[in-house]
């Protein structure tokens, strides 16, 4: 098959919705078919980057067009609405175009309802620029495309039903797939606790340090959890901010027992989570988080809240702990049981490790290729 990705972003693998993109791309490939892709890169570079986002959708459509009547492509695979021109078009004229998959990496129909639960637990604001796009015309755009297209691929359940119940999405035509995590990530050693690290814990926090990742109740958390049992060290990966700004919520007498990475490599994520066994993960709100199953197929237990995506991948006591959502005194709860339970810690490390394993992206690239065909 000949497959055109369209992605509103710039060309770059290292990054998360093109990253995911680009990774499937290449299984596909392997496996005997043709892809290019269609993004920001492919506009005038003299656009603005606003003006770039809001006709992204026009110049999209346009080359749709006219590969389809080279018939260079089967399938168009475009990112959330940015095939909103596109599916106008061919409901207009009724040629035979090609097959039309939207893809969700997080409903934004689901993600507005939850900004609007934020703003009544005063925890978030949102300006008139919101009101005047996102919180507006994109939702449009977006429920537009999803009930135009041949196909829908979701990556919860949460979104699945939405879409049925409130988009009028035909069920047949929606399917909830996944992501997949680097070969990489895949056959890690995992690396049972030794008995010398009975005094020593270890818990990551990765991702932005910012409020939608629940940072507000995972510092007072962590807070107590410190300063209760000092055999504990804490590490926030990939925060976006310095040492001095995470430092800064905590105990001056704790911060010797914190690390802050802002940045860091992906390639490099396995080496800083060695020696670390819990993965804390307090998101608000989460379509799917790779980093999760990523820190899994490391070997560490996940403690993370009862979002839509976290439940796609976890079995609460089996391989991590679900805990609801802005609730400190449970997250406290939750790594203290980890802490203070060994055989609990390992337990769930072992079925988290396990788990991780099932998301290989050839795998993945396999089964989305099999609805690619069916739908055609």
């Amino acid at each position: 098959m000949k497959i055109l990705f369209i992605v509103s972003t710039k060309f770059n693998p290292n990054s998360g919705v093109f990253g995911a993109t680009f990774s499937l791309a290449q299984q596909y490939q392997k496996l005997g078919h043709e892809v290019c892709y269609y993004t920001l890169d492919n506009l005038p570079l003299g656009l603005p980057g606003i003006v770039k986002l809001v006709l992204f959708p026009w110049f999209a459509a346009f080359h749709i067009l006219k590969l389809s009547r080279q018939n260079l492509i089967d399938v168009v695979d475009s990112a959330a609405s940015d095939a909103w021109v596109w599916a106008k078009i061919r409901q207009i004229f009724t040629d035979n175009y090609p097959l039309l998959v939207m893809r969700s990496h997080g409903l934004e129909q689901t993600l507005h309802l939850h900004n609007l639960e934020e703003v009544q637990n005063r925890d978030l604001s949102l300006s008139w620029k919101y009101w005047l796009y996102r919180g507006s015309i994109r939702l449009w755009q977006e429920a537009f495309t999803l009930h135009n297209s041949d196909l829908v691929f979701l990556l919860n359940h949460r979104d699945w039903k939405y879409a049925i119940e409130h988009l009028a999405a035909k069920p047949e035509q929606v399917k909830v797939v996944t992501n997949g995590i680097p070969e990489k990530f895949l056959s890690l050693t995992f690396r049972p606790m030794s008995e010398s690290e009975n005094l020593k814990i270890g818990i990551a926090q990765v991702g932005t340090y910012i409020s939608r990742k629940g940072i507000t109740y995972s510092v007072a958390a962590l807070n107590a959890i410190l300063a209760r049992y000092p055999q504990v060290e804490v590490s926030f990966l990939g925060t976006g901010c310095s040492e001095t700004d995470v430092h800064r919520d905590f105990a001056p007498n704790l911060r010797d027992r914190i690390k802050v990475v802002p940045h860091y490599a992906h390639d490099n994520l396995p080496t800083l989570l060695k020696d670390h066994h819990i993965k804390l993960f307090p998101t608000l709100y989460e379509g799917f988080s790779l980093v999760l199953v990523e820190a899994m197929a490391c070997g560490l237990a996940a403690v993370t809240t009862a979002t839509p995506g976290s439940m796609e991948i976890l079995n609460d006591g089996h391989n991590g702990i679900l805990i609801p959502i802005r609730d400190s005194r449970a997250i406290e709860q939750a790594l203290e049981k980890l802490i203070t339970d060994r055989s609990t810690l390992e337990n769930l490390r072992c079925h988290a490790y396990t788990t991780a394993q099932n998301y290989s992206w050839q795998n993945i690239a396999q089964d989305q290729l099999s609805l690619y065909e069916k739908a055609i």
